[in-house]
C-alpha cells in the first residue's frame, strides 16, 4: 500500500496533529511538498501533500483562506501541514475553517518536527511500495511461470486470475475463446469478440482498454505475437485500474503467452512442412507412403471420408493495409474449427492458393462453408457497396478416399474454376453435378463459339428466303423425327426435309453425326438469349 496521510500522523517519529479533514485520511500520498509561495498550483500534480509556514500568505484572513484552500483542492493536494511556532504559534482560525469547509485535510506540524523529516518518510514509504510491488511481481512470475510449464495456457490464465483479484481469457487467431478463467469469464470473454478482432487489425504488439467505471469490470485487451498478425490475443478483467504488482503479473502473463505462441508458430510451421509432403504423396497415388509420414500427426484423416478444398485469390486482389489477407484469414479459421471440435485438419499453402484436407461432415468443413457464406453477404451488403475488398474464390469437392486424392483435387479445382467464371465465393462439386449444364453456356468463348457456328444461317434467314433457325431448332427438340417437328412448325414434313438439307449446304456438316446434333444445339442455346 501506498502512504496515506494516515499513515503520516500515525508515524510515531512525525507526532502529526490532525486539526481537520479527519474523515480524509485514507487517500494515498503521491509526494510531499514544500511551497510558500501564494499560488503552488501551477507546480502541483495532484495527490501531494503540500507543506508550508505561511510565510507568504495571509493565513487569519477567511476570504483569502477560502480562495487559497479551494485553488489547491482543485489542483489535486490530498493535505495540507502546517508548522507552527514560526510564522504563527497555532494555525489560524481562517485557514482551519477553510480547510473543514472544503473540505481537505490539515495537519499540524510541531515545531521541532523539520518538513525534510516528512518528506523523508513519505519517500520510505513510496520506495516500500515499490519494493513490496517488485517483489510480488516477481513472486506473480514465479508462478505463473510454473503454471505454463506444468499447465499450460489454462493453469496460467488460472493463477493470473487470482493474482489480479480478477479474470482472465485467451483467444486464438479467429478470435474465438479457447481458455478463460474462472469458468464464469467464459460468457464474458464471448462478448468481446468485436473489440478482439479490432484489436487483430492493428500490427502486434497492440492494447487497448474496455469499460470502465460505468461498466462491470475493466477489461485489457493485449495482442499476442512478433509478426505482423496477431496469433492471439489476451483479456484481463479488473475492477479497477491493476496496481503495479498486478501490472507486473499481467506483462509477465503476456511474455510467456507470447512465447507458447511463438513456439506453436515454429511447431505449425514444422507440420505445414511435413502436411505438404503428405498432400504430394496423396496426389501422386501414394497413400500408403503418405500414411507412413504422417503417423499420428492427422489422426485418422487419412482413413476416413475428407474433403478437398482448393482457395485461390483473384488475379489482381489486393491484401489488406495491416498485411492480413483472406487466405491467411480463412486458414486461421478452419484450424480454429478443427481444433475446438478436437478434429484434424491438413493445411497446405501453395503460394497465392490454399489447400485444404478435411473430415467429410466435420467441424472444417462447415466453418469454411459459412466464412464463405459471411464473405458473399459482406459483398452485397448496401453499406459495402463500391468497397475495394480483398477477392477470393473457394472449391469444395465431393467426399473422397485417399486413393481417389487426385480426383478430389480435380474436382476442387473445377468447382473454383466454375466459382470464378459466375463470381460466386465457393463452389461445391455437388452442386455441379445436380444443377443444369446450360449455364456454363454463358462463358464468352462459348457465345463467340455459337455466334460464328450459326451466323451464316441467321444471315440467311434475314434474306427472307427461310426459317432455317427455327426449323433446325425444331427439328433437334424433337431428336429427329420429321413428322413431329413439321407439326411443330405449322409445315409439310417435305418442306422440312428440304430446310435440313439447305442446313447441311450452308454449313457444310452432316446432320447425321451425332456430335454435329449436339453442338448445333448447345449453340443454340447459348445464342437464345441474344438473337
Amino acid at each position: 500500500m501506498p502512504p496515506t496521510l494516515a499513515s503520516l500522523v500515525h508515524h510515531s517519529a512525525l507526532k502529526l496533529t490532525v486539526r481537520a479533514g479527519a474523515d480524509r485520511l485514507d487517500v494515498p500520498v503521491r509526494w510531499a511538498h514544500v511551497s510558500e509561495l501564494a499560488d503552488p498550483v501551477p507546480y502541483m500534480e495532484g495527490g501531494e501533500l503540500l507543506l508550508i509556514t505561511a510565510l507568504k500568505l495571509d493565513a487569519e484572513d477567511p476570504e483569502a483562506m477560502r480562495r487559497y484552500v479551494r485553488r489547491l483542492a482543485g489542483a489535486g493536494v490530498v493535505g495540507l501541514g502546517f508548522a507552527v511556532g514560526v510564522n504563527y504559534e497555532e494555525i489560524p482560525k481562517a485557514l482551519v475553517d477553510a480547510c473543514a469547509d472544503e473540505p481537505l485535510p490539515l495537519l499540524e506540524v510541531p515545531r521541532r518536527t523539520p518538513f525534510l523529516a516528512i518528506s523523508k518518510a513519505v519517500s520510505a514509504a513510496i520506495a516500500a511500495d515499490q519494493y513490496r510491488a517488485v517483489t510480488a511481481g516477481f513472486a506473480a512470475q514465479r508462478e505463473l511461470t510454473k503454471q505454463a510449464l506444468n499447465s499450460g495456457p489454462e493453469g496460467l490464465l488460472t493463477a493470473l486470475a487470482a493474482q489480479v483479484d480478477g479474470w482472465a481469457a485467451l483467444y486464438d487467431a479467429s478470435g474465438t475463446v479457447v481458455a478463460a478463467a474462472p469458468d464464469w469469464a467464459g460468457r464474458r470473454a464471448a462478448r468481446l469478440t468485436g473489440e478482439v478482432e479490432r484489436l487483430r487489425e492493428r500490427p502486434a504488439p497492440a492494447s487497448s482498454v474496455v469499460g470502465g467505471p460505468e461498466h462491470e469490470d475493466r477489461v485489457e485487451l493485449h495482442s499476442l505475437g512478433t509478426g505482423r498478425r496477431p496469433r492471439a490475443a489476451l483479456a484481463v478483467g479488473t475492477a479497477a485500474a491493476p496496481g503495479t504488482a498486478e501490472r507486473y503479473a499481467v506483462h509477465s502473463a503476456i511474455a510467456l503467452l507470447t512465447l507458447t505462441t511463438e513456439r506453436s508458430r515454429s511447431l505449425h510451421a514444422a507440420e505445414q512442412r511435413i502436411g505438404t509432403a503428405v498432400l504430394r504423396m496423396l496426389l501422386a497415388g501414394e497413400p500408403d507412403h503418405a500414411r507412413a509420414v504422417a503417423g499420428d500427426l492427422y489422426g485418422g484423416l487419412l482413413d476416413a471420408p475428407f474433403r478437398m478444398i482448393v482457395a485461390d485469390s483473384v488475379p489482381g486482389a489486393r491484401t489488406t493495409a495491416t498485411g492480413g489477407d483472406r487466405l491467411g484469414t480463412l486458414a486461421e479459421a478452419l484450424e480454429s474449427a478443427a481444433a475446438r471440435s478436437g478434429e484434424a485438419v491438413l493445411v497446405v499453402p501453395e503460394g497465392e492458393r490454399l489447400v485444404v484436407l478435411a473430415a467429410d461432415g466435420g467441424a472444417a468443413v462447415a466453418a469454411c462453408v459459412a466464412w464463405a457464406a459471411d464473405l458473399e453477404a459482406a459483398r452485397t451488403s448496401p453499406e459495402r457497396a463500391g468497397a475495394e475488398e480483398d477477392e477470393i474464390v473457394v472449391g469444395l469437392s465431393a467426399p473422397a478416399g485417399p486413393i481417389a486424392a487426385a480426383a478430389a483435387y480435380k474436382q476442387a479445382e473445377q468447382s473454383l474454376s466454375v466459382a470464378r467464371r459466375r463470381g460466386r465465393v465457393l463452389v461445391e462439386h455437388e452442386q455441379l453435378a445436380a444443377g443444369s449444364v446450360l449455364p456454363l453456356l454463358a462463358d464468352d468463348a462459348v457465345k463467340a463459339f455459337a455466334d460464328g457456328l450459326l451466323r451464316p444461317l441467321y444471315e440467311h434467314d434475314a434474306t427472307g428466303r427461310g426459317d432455317l433457325v427455327a426449323s433446325l431448332r425444331a427439328w433437334l427438340s424433337r431428336h429427329g423425327q420429321w413428322d413431329a417437328a413439321a407439326a411443330d412448325l405449322g409445315v409439310h414434313r417435305h418442306t422440312l426435309r428440304y430446310r435440313m438439307r439447305r442446313v447441311e449446304e450452308i454449313l457444310g456438316r452432316s446432320l447425321d453425326d451425332p456430335d454435329v446434333r449436339m453442338e448445333l444445339w448447345l449453340a443454340l442455346k447459348a445464342t437464345s438469349s441474344e438473337q
